[in-house]
């Protein structure tokens, strides 16, 4: 059974980043384990980035779903445009030589 607390805004902020935290924690540990690399990006704007063009504006982002960019006319899915620029962030990253932290085993 599922039990509902409702938190004051000071105290939601401290709850959710705590657990987006320990989730970060939890993949970092079997990504370890596993052998699978883990790369940490800078999450600032992706949803506003566009994908093709590289173009940043809150306009960007059309709804909640649909993504098009003022600059170049890219129309994407939201989510979709979003990963890809967390892709290339991280494969950038990945290409200067950032390796992940090594978590205990």
């Amino acid at each position: 059974m599922c039990e509902w607390v409702r938190l004051r805004k000071p105290q939601r902020a401290t709850h959710s980043s705590r657990s987006f935290a320990q989730l970060g924690q939890f993949i970092a540990y079997k990504a370890n384990k596993a052998g699978v690399p883990v790369v940490y990006v800078d999450p600032a704007y992706p949803s506003r980035t566009c994908a093709e063009c590289g173009h940043i504006d809150r306009a960007n982002r059309v709804s909640q779903a649909w993504f098009a960019c003022r600059s170049c006319g890219f129309v994407d899915h939201a989510d979709r445009n979003g990963s890809r620029n967390i892709r290339a962030r991280a494969e950038e990253l990945w290409r200067r030589g950032a390796r992940s932290p090594q978590t205990h085993p």
